[in-house]
Order: C-alpha cells, then structure tokens, then sequence
C-alpha cells in the first residue's frame, strides 16, 4: 500500500553498520518498490563489509566474494556509504533523529566472551577475535604486538571461529602468502614456533558448533597431522539420540572418526582436537606457560559437568573462541545478560515499549548466531516491520541528504565515500596481483584517508 513518503520525498533511513546485516538491510529497502527510499549507511572505519573483510578467513576468498553483490548494493543511487563516521562521536542519536525518518542499529557483536578462570589476563591469553583481527588486518590491531615462540597453543572452543584460527596456526607460511592476510602478519607467522594446536570442546563432539566443510578442511592440512582421541569420540545415549536425524552432524562425527582411525604421518605440525575438557585455569610466570583442563562428563541435559580429573597442556599461548557478545550505543537500550539491542523482531524497545523510528539487525539484533547469509533474512525481517511502521513514523525535520554532510563537515569528519573506498580498493587489489594475491590491505585509517584521496 502506497504512503506519504510516496508523494511528498522519499523515507529516509539511516543504517549504522556497513557489514552484512547492515548492507542486507540497505538491499531490503531497495528491493521493494511500494516506498520511495534513500539511506545513509554509515560505518567507523572507511571500509565497508565488516566482518567479511575482518572476519573471514583469509584462506577463505570465496566466501569474501559475497561482496561483489554487496557493492551493488552500495552503488545504488538511492543508497549512499558514509565511511569513517563513527556513531557517538560524529553524529549523536539526536542527530539521526533530526535528519532521518528511521534508524537501523546492525553494528554486530564486535567484543568477545571470557572464561572466568585464574591466570586469564596472563599474557599470551587472548580472544581469538583479537587474533583474527590482527591476522585480517583491522586496524583496530594494526600496532598489535603478536609473536608466536611457543611450541602450544590452546584454541578453546569448537566453532568455525576456532577452527579457522587454528587451521592459521597450522598452515605454512608460503600456504598463507597466497592470501589477503595482513602483510605484517606474514612475518609472525614464517617465524612462528608452534608445533602443536589443541583445539578445545567443553562437550562432545555432537555437541561441537563447526560446520563440516571447516571440519574437512583441517584433514586437508599439507603441514599438520590431526589427532583424535577415540575414547572422546563415544556418544552417549542422549547424544547419540540428539543427533541421529542430524545429516550434518552424523557426518562430522564420520569425518572425526576417520580422523582418530588415520596414523600420523609425521608432519611438522599437529592438530589435537579434544573434547569434554574445560580449561579451569592459565598458568604461568610472568606470561602464559601451561592450561589446566578437568574432564567433563555431560548430564541429562547434555551440560557439561566436571569430574574432578585433572591434566595439564604446555602452551604458550591460548585464544579464547566461546562467543562474540554485542556492546551498548550511546543513548540506544542494551540488554547487559543477553548482549543485544532489546528488540521484537527488529522493532526496538526502550522502557518495555516499542521506539518508533529505531531498528535493529543482525548480531546485535539476535546475538551471534548462523553464517553471513543468516543475516539477510534477519534483515528483512527488519525492514519488513520498519516499512509497515513507515505511515506513522515521526517524521525528520530535516530531512535534505545534503543536511547531513554539512553537519559533519562542520564537525570535523573525515567522511570516505563509496567512490573513495573504490579508489582505495582498487590500489589493494593492484597491488596484491603484482605479489599473485588477491590484494595487500591497508591496515591503517590515516593511510587508508590519504589513499583513497589522492
């Protein structure tokens, strides 16, 4: 059903976060055709993607090629990137309020989850998403001291997230040179020490997150044996139960006993994936030296519960992968227990009832769950809800695109265009094709400002 936005201008929506939640709601509002549109999405870094250009592995370049139809997107007259303009610091939700009909949250869950164990802020005790970060080039971690003199290292957890970083730990380096990883990393990494990576599961393995293409991939490894206990690999009648109409999940269970069944051929490196261990503390002098694990039994419930045996791993070195956590916005409601932007279906609550004009999507939408596509329907799931709202939405007083950029203009941004980060994309890809990569990034915002425009 046609609306005032039909007659009078189009609705204008801003879109804080350029990564896939946020450019699949950008689409979601351009692919309809019963209202008029024009959105701003807007990011703190002058890149866009998000977590497909700082997330995603960088031995993973098909997946990164979901951003040739994200830039459609983002090229798309009636939508507009505003690049290194951070949301709190350039423009307050009073300021959005002024110049936009709507408001869509989609900044992720861009911090991580801890142990609550001793010895956690030892050094040498990080979260995997620091690691990937700096390995990926964001430059949030672009002065990032990493080096990697240790024999171990403890990846805990057991989702694709862990299962990436430590198929990077396990790599060589010439493997890593045909990638986009960050050439700083490069050195780290063809000095690197580490001979043996303990992947850790506080489950079983029908309990284990990753998917089976990143659990196949780690028997594909030219540098490193994978080493599987079999004891750890037995069900137990619930489990068992839970995932036998699970194709997926029968098939990792396959490919792990095939894994623990396959004699070691003596590779430089060794994969050991465990399961039912909890770390329950990080020891060392000074720096991490060692990991405590108890033995876990699972319960009716399939939780996992201690059994009072101990052992002990040495490793110099453990990154923590259990769970992305989203942060609070300036002046937006957060929910502390679950992480997220309170929210029904998109719509957010503030007090208990429903913000008109303010949205939310993706991770800080739901907490991070599913792959990059699982965003798209989040998405319009959003929109949907926020084009039903559009009638009766308070309207913006200012409502002129040009408003905008004057106001941050006269606040002293740096605001990268789409047309600069094509400029800055093309150097990177140029220049990764004269080293047979598929680009070198830029890894710093000041270089990255002054690159995309000259």
């Amino acid at each position: 059903m046609a609306n005032q936005f039909d007659t009078n201008r189009p609705l204008r929506v801003a879109v804080i976060g350029s990564g896939p939640s946020g450019i699949y709601a950008a689409e979601a509002l351009i692919k309809q055709s019963a209202t008029v549109v024009s959105v701003d999405v807007f990011d703190r870094l002058p890149t866009p993607y998000g977590l497909v250009r700082y997330g995603v592995a960088p031995d993973h370049q098909t997946i990164k090629s979901v951003t040739k139809v994200m830039q459609k997107v983002l090229q798309d007259p009636r939508v507009r990137f505003l690049g290194s303009v951070e949301y709190g610091r350039d423009l307050t939700r009073a300021d959005l309020r002024y110049h936009y009909d709507a408001v869509v949250y989609a900044v992720g869950a861009s911090s991580d989850r801890n142990l609550g164990i001793p010895g956690e802020d030892l050094p040498g005790s990080l979260s995997a998403t620091e690691f990937v970060a700096w390995y990926n080039g964001h430059p949030d971690y672009e002065t990032h001291q990493m080096n990697l003199d240790m024999r171990g290292v403890a990846v805990v957890g057991v989702g694709n997230v862990a299962v990436d970083v430590t198929r990077v730990l396990a790599k060589s380096v010439e493997e890593m040179t045909q990638t986009d990883i960050a050439d700083h990393a490069l050195p780290v990494l063809a000095q690197s020490q580490v001979t043996d990576v303990y992947m850790l599961g506080r489950r079983g393995p029908a309990q284990a997150k990753f998917t089976t293409k990143e659990l196949r991939e780690l028997g594909e490894l030219h540098n490193a044996d994978i080493v599987v206990r079999p004891e750890e690999l037995e069900l137990d009648e619930k489990s068992a139960a839970s995932i036998a109409d699970q194709p997926a999940m029968l098939k990792n269970l396959e490919i792990l006993r095939g894994f623990a069944a396959k004699p070691l051929e003596g590779k430089p490196r060794r994969v050991h994936l465990r399961f039912l261990v909890s770390p329950v503390a990080i020891l060392g002098e000074g720096r991490v030296q060692k990991i405590r694990l108890e033995r876990n039994r699972l319960d009716e419930n399939l939780n996992a519960v201690g059994t009072g045996e101990f052992e002990e791993l040495e490793v110099g070195l453990v990154l923590r992968s259990v769970g992305y956590k989203g942060l609070p916005l300036p002046e937006v409601p957060f929910d502390g227990r679950k992480s997220v932007i309170p929210n029904q279906g998109g719509r957010v609550m503030r007090d208990g009832q429903i913000a008109p004009g303010e949205y939310t999507a993706g991770w800080i939408k739901r907490g991070p769950s599913g792959v990059i596509g699982t965003n798209k329907a989040d998405a319009v799931e959003t929109i949907k809800l926020l084009l039903e709202d559009a009638p009766s939405l308070p309207l913006a007083a200012e409502p002129d695109s040009q408003a905008v950029m004057r106001l941050l203009q006269e606040r002293g941004a740096k605001v990268v265009g789409f047309d600069h980060w094509l400029k800055l994309d093309a150097l990177e890809t140029e220049q990764g094709q004269a080293q047979g990569r598929p680009r070198v990034k830029v890894t710093s915002v000041k270089k990255m400002l002054e690159l995309s425009r000259d």
